[in-house]
């Protein structure tokens, strides 16, 4: 799957129907950028044959046709005849299950024999209303925002524009002082915030739809949400967007959201959905497959035009087994072959079998990080290693992956590299993968990463919800430049990726993390004990890090004893053991480690 460019529409239909011209509505597809339904549709009075409406239709085809390019846009045939088409295009609608049915605004409605509060009452799917003519060229779009579903969806159509330049504007009623009067737009507030290619205004007013008529001289499209309404009002598209349709020189979209909206819960759920919209952008826009990095050639030549220096540390523990296939695989492309790797180090955690005996014999340096920093009181730990890591390496990048790996392969590491490398604003790069679970001698395909979600993207969606499109927030491959991995502190054991994902969010923001599909990983999995210990550490690491947002103590020390339950012979019982996910600061902050950087600048 290569990085794309965000839209909110896979699918948009377009009904062609005898009569009308259809041409902004065609328009607006097109500048979505999504695959394109055509719907032919001919409207035969009641009371007379619909024979007569062979003639319409060969001319309903002849269009279509004309309109179709056999690859984003597409005809469904045959052309429908019948008294009542609006019903024909209800089954096509819930056939296809279109992202948006665009209409011409007054011309289709007609056409269609339906009332417009017949349709916009209980929209069959999201629904956009064209009133051209549709600029050609850039776009430059105003959306006013206030909030609520059908907001959201005008900022989602927007953003999925082609060539176009956003400005919102956050109209508030003037006179009104109250903060709850502006709480739907509070979720979309947080968004914008977040996309820094947008621009935003405010205004304070007491006439919505004179203000949005009278801005639009800056653009040469307008997408609007239509008024929430009560479920049960005639109103069509609300007061504001009914006079914009009618007033404003520009072109206009007015969209609907198909969601049925109670009053009073709209406030509730303008948040939620409003996020959605950065999570989707990000995803399309920052997810990688590690085949899009392959051509080694051309990412050792752009490192070297950015004079960057790259760093694999690789921490063990106990991994006899693997990490001698680990390192050959990896120095031989990655070194000897294509010298996209400056360094390979391993962090070896005080393994009790040969670990560190094969790795010197493939000729890599090799630490115990127990032993690093000699004037710290030494802790075990994941997090540990990888902090100590920053010590013993010199690279402008830094990478780890699990030595455990079965079927390691160069992509485990170039694919981390490759958002690093061709994007400057990337700084923490992710890998996510597909995890095959042994149990006894049969694989389960995908059931591995049990933690990741049943523990780390429940409380992901629950308090960071920017984050919840990362697949795999737990996964042991990732890497990260120097200058932000130095700056922020490293939980001590299994915590250490939760609290690297969250820094890297809120000191750079989402666009700054990258994902990328390094598709299949085979490894040892651990016991269910294990893991339990695991989801305890990861729960204290999402703890402090919410301490430190809110400013809060949530986590004593008579939290951080776990009860471990025991079976032996049938007969129960509980063990406790202290499980403590201590921090450590920033590299940065460490005398020794300045003085090293010191010595290197």
């Amino acid at each position: 799957m290569k990085s794309q460019k965000f839209s909110s529409f896979k699918t948009v239909m377009v009904p062609v129907v005898y009569g009308c011209r259809g041409e902004s509505v065609m328009a607006a597809a097109r500048a979505l950028g999504a695959n394109i339904i055509l719907i032919g549709l001919v409207r035969v009075p009641r009371g007379k044959s619909l024979s007569v409406g062979a003639a319409m239709a060969r001319k309903v085809r002849h269009r279509m046709l004309s309109l179709a390019d056999g690859k984003k846009v597409r005809t469904r045939t045959p052309v429908h005849v019948s008294h009542n088409p609006w019903h024909e295009l209800l089954e096509r609608i819930a056939k296809n299950e279109p992202d948006l049915l665009l209409l011409e605004w007054n011309e289709h409605f007609g056409a269609l024999g339906v009332p417009s509060e017949d349709v916009l009452l209980h929209p069959p799917c999201n629904v956009g209303l064209a009133r051209g003519p549709f600029p050609q060229g850039p776009l430059r779009i105003l959306i006013p925002l206030r909030g609520g579903p059908h907001a959201e969806l005008a900022l989602r159509t927007g953003l999925s524009m082609k060539d176009r330049q956003i400005t919102t504007l956050h109209l508030s009623e003037a006179g009104k002082n109250n903060p709850q009067s502006d709480a739907p737009f509070h979720g979309l507030g947080r968004v914008l915030a977040q996309l820094p290619e947008v621009e935003n205004r405010s205004q304070v007013t007491d006439d919505p739809a004179q203000s949005i008529v009278r801005e639009s001289g800056r653009c040469n499209l307008i997408i609007m949400g239509t008024t929430v309404q009560p479920m049960r009002s005639r109103v069509s598209l609300g007061p504001v967007a009914d006079r914009v349709l009618q007033e404003a020189d520009t072109a206009v979209l007015a969209v609907k959201n198909r969601r049925p909206v109670t009053l009073g819960i709209q406030d509730e759920a303008a948040g939620a959905q409003a996020i959605s919209i950065l999570v989707d952008k990000w995803f399309a826009e920052n997810t990688y497959h590690a085949d899009e990095f392959s051509d080694l050639e051309g990412l050792v030549a752009q490192k070297k035009r950015l004079g960057l220096t790259i760093s694999l540390a690789l921490p063990a523990l106990n991994e006899a087994e693997t990490v001698g296939r680990v390192i050959r695989k990896v120095k031989k492309t990655l070194m000897q072959d294509f010298p996209l790797l400056d360094e390979i180090v391993l962090i070896d955690s005080n393994s009790r079998d040969r670990t560190r005996e094969i790795a010197q014999a493939e000729g890599i340096p090799v630490y115990i990080h127990q032993e690093l920093l000699p004037e710290l009181p030494p802790r075990e730990g994941k997090g540990e290693a990888l902090w100590k890591s920053l010590l013993v390496t010199h690279g402008d990048i830094l990478v780890w992956i699990d030595t455990d790996i079965v079927n390691i392969h160069p992509r485990f590491v170039y694919g981390i590299l490759g958002p690093l490398i061709q994007n400057p604003l990337v700084q923490f790069v992710k890998g996510y993968y597909r995890r095959p679970l042994k149990v006894g001698v049969k694989t389960q395909a995908g059931g591995g990463g049990r933690v990741t979600e049943l523990v780390a993207r429940p409380l992901i969606n629950l308090f960071y919800p920017e984050l919840s499109g990362i697949i795999q927030p737990l996964s042991g491959e990732y890497g990260a430049r120097r200058s932000f991995l130095e700056s922020v502190p490293f939980f001590s054991s299994y915590g250490v990726e939760t609290g690297l994902l969250i820094d890297a969010y809120e000191r750079h923001g989402l666009s700054a993390i990258a994902q990328v599909d390094l598709l299949e990983r085979v490894h040892h999995n651990q016991p269910l004990e294990a893991l339990s210990k695991m989801s305890f550490i990861i729960l204290q690491a999402f703890l402090r890090r919410l301490e430190k947002r809110y400013g809060l103590r949530m986590v004593e020390d008579v939290n951080k004893s776990m009860k471990l339950v025991r079976e032996t012979s049938g007969t129960y019982s509980l063990d406790v053991e202290e499980i403590i996910e201590a921090e450590r600061p920033p590299m940065l902050e460490i005398p020794s480690y300045q003085k090293s950087q010191s010595v290197k600048s």
